[in-house]
Parts: C-alpha cells; sequence; structure tokens
C-alpha cells in the first residue's frame, strides 16, 4: 500500500509538472500538443507491440474513442494556451475548479441528481475565479481559456465513463492518443491559419522538453497511475488527483517565480477554490465511510 500510494503521488507531481514544461517550450499550444500527441502514441505503438498487448477494437468503438481523444487534445490545447496567455499558476487554479464541474455536469450526462451542496461549492470555486478575473484582467484571455480546459476535461472525464467501460486502460490510452493525435491534426490548419506560430518543429532544447513531457510525464505516470489502482482505491486516487494544481502551483513559483507577479487577491481568489475543493473532499470522506 504504501509504494502504491508513492507512485501515485509521483504520478501526480508529475502531471503537475507538465505546466512549467508548457511555459518552457517555445512552440505555441497547437504545435505543442501536436508533437506531444506524436511522440507519445508512436512510443506507446512501440511499446505496446514489443510487449504483445496491443488489443483489437472495432472501427465503431474507434471512432468513439478517437473523438474522446480530440475532446482531450482540446483540453490540452487549451491549457497550454491559457499558460500562454497568462501563466502556469492561472492555468492550473483553471484547472483545479474541474473536480467542482464535474459534480455539475456529471448528472446532467450520467442522469442522476444535481448534488445541491456540490452546487453550493461550485458557486464558491466561481467566486474565487471571479476574483482572480476582477484583479487580474491582463491575464483574462487565460482565464477564459483556462476555464475552458476544466470544461473539456470534465466533458472528457464523462465520456470515458459513459463509452469506454468494455476496455483496459491501456487499450483506451493508445487508441485516445491516436485518436486524438488525428483528430488534431486535422485540424491544425484552420489552427495555425487563424493563430500562425512562428515556430513549427521543436527548438533547440524543446525536443528535450518534448520526450521528458511526452514520456515521463504522460506514459510514465500513465503506469504508475494504473500499478497504484491495482493496490489504492479509486476514492483515494480522486482524492490525491486534486493535489496536482498545488504541486504545479509550488513549481511555478520556485521555478519561474510567478508569485512576485501576482496580486494578493490571486492568492484570496485561489484560496476560495481550494476551500470549496478541501470542503468536496471532506463530503466525499463522510461518503466513503457511511458506505463501509
Amino acid at each position: 500500500m504504501k509504494n502504491a500510494l508513492i507512485r501515485l503521488h509521483i504520478a501526480v507531481f508529475l502531471w503537475g509538472f507538465t505546466g512549467v514544461l508548457g511555459r518552457t517550450i517555445l512552440l505555441n499550444e497547437g504545435w505543442l500538443v501536436w508533437w506531444r500527441m506524436l511522440i507519445t502514441a508512436v512510443s506507446l505503438w512501440l511499446l505496446f507491440y514489443f510487449q504483445k498487448r496491443i488489443t483489437k477494437i472495432s472501427f465503431r468503438d474507434f471512432i468513439k474513442i478517437a473523438l474522446i481523444g480530440t475532446l482531450l487534445a482540446l483540453h490540452w490545447l487549451c491549457f497550454y494556451g491559457s499558460i500562454k496567455y497568462a501563466n502556469v499558476s492561472i492555468a492550473l487554479t483553471c484547472l483545479s475548479t474541474t473536480g467542482l464541474l464535474s459534480a455539475i455536469v456529471e448528472p446532467i450526462f450520467l442522469r442522476r441528481r444535481i448534488n445541491v451542496s456540490e452546487l453550493v461549492l461550485g458557486l464558491f470555486a466561481l467566486a474565487g475565479i471571479i476574483l482572480i478575473y476582477c484583479t487580474n484582467l491582463s491575464y483574462s484571455i487565460g482565464i477564459y481559456v483556462g476555464l475552458l480546459a476544466a470544461v473539456l476535461a470534465v466533458f472528457v472525464s464523462v465520456m470515458n465513463k459513459k463509452f469506454t467501460t468494455n476496455y483496459a486502460p491501456k487499450t483506451i490510452t493508445l487508441y485516445q492518443l491516436t485518436g486524438g493525435f488525428l483528430g488534431l491534426s486535422l485540424l491544425l490548419p484552420l489552427y495555425n491559419y487563424l493563430f500562425p506560430s512562428i515556430y513549427k518543429f521543436p527548438q533547440h532544447l524543446d525536443w528535450l522538453w518534448l520526450i521528458i513531457l511526452s514520456w515521463c510525464c504522460t506514459i510514465l505516470t500513465f503506469m504508475l497511475y494504473i500499478k497504484a489502482l491495482k493496490r489504492v482505491s479509486a476514492f483515494t486516487v480522486n482524492l490525491t488527483l486534486t493535489l496536482e494544481p498545488v504541486y504545479g502551483i509550488i513549481l511555478a513559483f520556485i521555478i519561474y517565480h510567478e508569485n512576485k507577479t501576482l496580486s494578493r487577491y490571486f492568492f484570496a481568489g485561489f484560496g476560495l477554490i481550494f476551500i470549496a475543493v478541501c470542503l468536496q473532499m471532506l463530503r466525499l470522506i463522510k461518503q466513503n465511510r457511511k458506505s463501509i
């Protein structure tokens, strides 16, 4: 159990590190995500091929999974776009609302009642975002794009629960990243026309950062996450995942000193969101104890 928790925290820490790498890489968000998905998808196909773990799926199921993968690509595009237009701390703060947004969105798609307490906590988090927005207007575009990234993350989560229960996580990941890469490749010419980029190919150390992003922060984290799931409950995993923005923001403060460029109202707004997340965690803990 101890080793499983360590693996889980390493995975979450590495996920938090993706924001720092996103700011470091010179490519714009579109090409950054395209290269990340290309390197990751090719690496996974080679890895699973030599391990003989490639599972064939029907074309119909591939289309469904590919569409979810395209939404995942768009989520990453918005997340890194938020970093480029604002900074790592703003992007991760917006992303930290994902759990509370899912509490509102999931009941609509999975046809269950909306919990009033979760709705109140969602409004609490919204108040934090409004406070950050009103006092950091120079980052307004980054906040809009960051919130869109959070919404897309919720849709990816909901659709994964609804459509991919018949396959193993490794199979879903392989085809989702492949489908996401293909979907993004179709959309990229239009995106590049609307938002032209100076660089289309990785520059200098970008290759190193992209390989770290693809191998360590995507493939390795997935392996650690799957191994942890075998020993740790899904409930514990969900609670631990809330630490991802916290790890990422701390890293942004240490590496880029972003705390010096943010107003005190940012910390107040983030505090409101963090309190809402903590209260949601306490609710889940109580529910988990009652179900035991």
